[in-house]
C-alpha cells in the first residue's frame, strides 16, 4: 500500500495553513525525492493482486479514495516543480492566455499505473468521478491556483479520509473568497468550482444552495429558489509570499 509518511511530511514542510505551498524550497530540497516517491509507488501498485485502479477490487473504498486524492495532488506538485518558477498554470504569450499549455496541464499523461497512462483529467474524470459518489473531492483536489480548494497540509489517509473530506468542505464553503451569501440582495455567490461541477453535487442535494447550506456555519436559510452568481475564478499559482 502506499507509504504515505514522505508525502505527509512534505505537505507539513512546504505548505502553510492558507494553503500555499513554497515551491522554491521543493524544487531545491525535495523534488527529486517526489519523483522518487511517485515511482515507488507505481511499482508497488505493480506488485498487488488486484491493483488500484480496476473497480470493484478488493482494495476499501476508503483506502482507494485516499490513494487517488493523494496521488493527483502529488502529480500536480510535481508537475509545478517541473516548470517552475511559474506565475500560473495558465501561461500567457504576449498577455494573451496559452491555452493549449494549460489544456495539456491537465490532459497529457504524466503517469504510468499497471500499464495505464494516466492524466490528471484521466484521474479526476475517469475514476474519482465516475468510480466514486463524492461530490467532496471537489474541495480536496488542488490544480495549484489560488481559486482551487486549500491545499491540506496533511496527506489523505484511509482511516481519516471521511472526516478530512467533511472538514474540507466546511472550509471551502465557510471561505468568503469562495462562498458568500449576500442577505440583503437573497443572492448566493460562490465559487465556479460548484458550476462546473453541478452534476456532481447534484447527485446528493436538490439545488447548489441545498447541497451549500449543509456545511454553512451561519443561519442563512438558503433553498432550491435561492438565485447564484458565480465568482472570479483566478488561476494565479498557489504559492507563497
Amino acid at each position: 500500500m502506499m507509504d504515505l509518511n514522505p508525502w505527509n511530511e512534505w505537505l507539513h514542510r512546504y505548505v502553510d495553513d492558507r494553503g500555499r505551498v513554497d515551491y522554491a524550497a521543493w524544487k531545491q530540497q525535495a523534488e527529486k525525492p517526489l519523483q522518487q516517491w511517485l515511482q515507488a509507488v507505481a511499482r508497488e501498485v505493480e506488485g498487488q493482486a488486484g491493483g488500484m485502479i480496476a473497480k470493484g477490487d478488493r482494495v476499501s473504498t476508503d483506502t482507494q479514495l485516499a490513494f487517488w486524492l493523494n496521488l493527483y495532488n502529488a502529480l500536480t506538485i510535481a508537475q509545478v516543480l517541473q516548470q517552475y518558477p511559474i506565475e500560473s498554470i495558465q501561461p500567457k504569450i504576449l498577455g494573451v492566455p496559452n491555452w493549449l499549455a494549460f489544456w495539456r496541464f491537465f490532459t497529457r499523461s504524466i503517469y504510468s499505473l499497471k500499464g495505464q497512462n494516466l492524466s490528471l483529467n484521466a484521474i479526476e474524470h475517469g475514476i474519482l468521478r465516475t468510480q466514486f459518489t463524492e461530490p467532496r473531492i471537489h474541495f480536496a483536489l488542488v490544480c495549484a491556483s489560488l481559486g482551487c480548494p486549500l491545499l491540506r497540509r496533511e496527506a489523505y489517509f484511509p482511516a481519516q479520509v471521511q472526516a478530512q473530506l467533511a472538514a474540507d468542505a466546511t472550509r471551502f464553503i465557510n471561505n468568503p473568497e469562495k462562498v458568500r451569501y449576500d442577505a440583503q440582495t437573497n443572492v448566493l455567490y460562490c465559487s465556479k468550482i460548484f458550476k462546473w461541477y453541478e452534476k456532481d453535487f447534484l447527485k446528493v442535494a436538490t439545488s447548489m444552495p441545498v447541497y451549500i447550506q449543509t456545511y454553512l456555519s451561519d443561519q442563512s436559510s438558503l433553498n432550491d429558489q435561492t438565485p447564484i452568481q458565480y465568482l472570479p475564478y483566478s488561476w494565479q499559482l498557489n504559492q507563497q509570499d
